[in-house]
């Protein structure tokens, strides 16, 4: 099936009982139903012209009951307004049914939950129709979408629902038993959104008698909103503290891959000179330095202190924070200085991207060669090999079982630690020869790449 532009094929949005769009072209007409609980996913996507991803004015919909994504291009000369117009409103509807498969909402409390949603879309159309642009802010009339986006949305609303929509549907309960209207009091609401959206001609709620529809728009809701205002104020904290969060990360942003590299060493150094210390104990610069700490990490193993090590760390950067907060002088951080590289131009750094990217196919291959090779020796296309492997194999597997974890681990760390040293570096030399001479004449196991015929992209 072939989909076309939005704005030609886009024929209805339903809020009622079953919200869905409905695309089709002629008599072709195709229903993408948002009320279903199918892990549904909308969001903005790249197109362009034959296939290739230039231009960011599509819209993407998939769900577990569609084989591929659909997209919905939005072609128009200018910049995403109008792609976001209708992401923004289809998110609206989405997520309103979420809501209401969340809490699982009756017939009143649905049609309430629905005419805020349209509401709301009202109120966003109509501030675009005023001034032929939609601001971002504007999007705050979309209530369950801006509950989804806002930190703590998912309690501010079970709020609502607690506040209001379980209310609601308690009021109900109890008007349908004591029609006594005429006992409400001040303090009792009616549901605002459905009863304004029924004065506009919109009956959402399906009524075969007229008392009955009157009833359903006098409905009564009561309680306090002290919980919704709190969670709606917790939010709007946590807001501004991620909204100044974000304005320090977006001074801290580099360009290039070679100053994002230097400011990573710069960040890490600590972490890199210890592992350039290692790296210089285990390769016997210094024999007595590294006699010296092969002693103590086998005294580790021995005493079962390793288990110790991450306790240890973490407790280190507890103190060190702690230190910082109650006994530092209370100074701001001081700016992290970063000497950058030498500055290149445009065909430099394409240069170097291209580069990047070769070592990075070269290391994807030599990753595949490898597991094909290890489907070889798993199979026994090389017979040799694989008795060799599998022996091996059984006697790891026997060490891992009738030896103890401790004496285990402290030949490892022997074996490792002194492959470089003086009276073992010429043999270790030696058997990575062979090893390599060894995995050299095993021979990959064959692949063939089956293209399928390829359809035309759904647009």
């Amino acid at each position: 099936m072939e989909t076309s532009p939005f704005n030609r094929y886009c024929n209805i949005l339903e809020y009622q009982h079953g919200q869905s769009i409905r695309v089709g072209y002629g008599d072709k007409i195709v229903k993408y139903d948002l009320s279903t609980d199918s892990n549904q996913v909308i969001k903005r996507d790249l197109t362009g012209p034959l296939g290739v991803r230039l231009f960011d004015k599509a819209v993407m919909y998939k769900s577990s009951t569609l084989t591929e994504p659909i997209y919905f291009d939005f072609f128009e000369l200018g910049g995403p307004s109008r792609r976001d117009y209708w992401l923004a409103i289809t998110r609206e509807v989405l997520q309103v049914n979420r809501f209401i498969r969340k809490f699982n909402l009756g017939d009143v409390q649905k049609a309430e939950a629905l005419s805020k949603a349209i509401l709301g879309i009202l109120r966003y159309s109509a501030v675009k129709e005023a001034f032929h642009i939609a601001p971002s802010h504007f999007k705050t009339t979309l209530t369950f979408s801006l509950a989804e986006k806002l930190p703590k949305g998912d309690m501010v609303l079970e709020a609502l629902y607690n506040n209001y929509f379980q209310l609601l549907d308690s009021s109900l309960r109890h008007l349908a038993i004591d029609s006594a209207v005429d006992r409400m009091s001040e303090n009792h609401s009616i549901p605002f959104s459905l009863y304004a959206l029924s004065r506009m001609g919109f009956l959402l709620l399906k009524t075969n008698d007229k008392s009955e529809k009157e009833m359903s728009f006098c409905a009564v809701c009561f309680g306090v909103t002290k919980s919704l205002e709190a969670a709606l104020e917790e939010s709007i904290c946590y807001s501004e503290r991620i909204e100044s969060a974000r304005a320090t990360v977006d001074q801290v942003k580099v360009e290039g891959v070679d100053a994002n590299l230097a400011l990573m060493q710069e960040l890490l150094f600590p972490l890199i000179q210890a592992g350039k210390i290692v790296y210089s104990l285990s390769q016997w610069e210094d024999p007595l330095k590294s006699l010296l700490f092969l002693a103590f990490m086998l005294y580790a193993i021995q005493r079962g202190l390793i288990s110790y090590i991450a306790p240890f760390v973490f407790l280190t950067f507890a103190i060190i924070m702690l230190w910082h907060k109650y006994i530092g002088d209370g100074k701001l951080l001081e700016v992290l200085e970063v000497k950058p590289p030498p500055s290149k131009n445009a065909v430099e750094q394409i240069l170097t991207l291209q580069e990047a990217i070769s070592k990075l196919e070269n290391f994807l291959q030599s990753a595949n060669i490898t597991l094909l090779k290890f489907r070889s020796v798993l199979f026994a296309c090389v017979p040799k090999a694989t008795e060799v492997v599998a022996a091996v194999l059984i006697v790891a597997a026997a060490f891992l079982v009738f030896l103890p974890s401790r004496p285990l681990i402290q030949m490892l760390v022997l074996e490792m630690y002194t492959r470089e040293m003086p009276l073992r570096k010429q043999n270790t030399e030696k058997f990575r020869r062979r090893i390599r001479e060894w995995w050299a004449r095993i021979p990959a196991a064959p692949v063939q790449m089956i293209r399928p015929n390829e359809s035309k992209k759904k647009r």
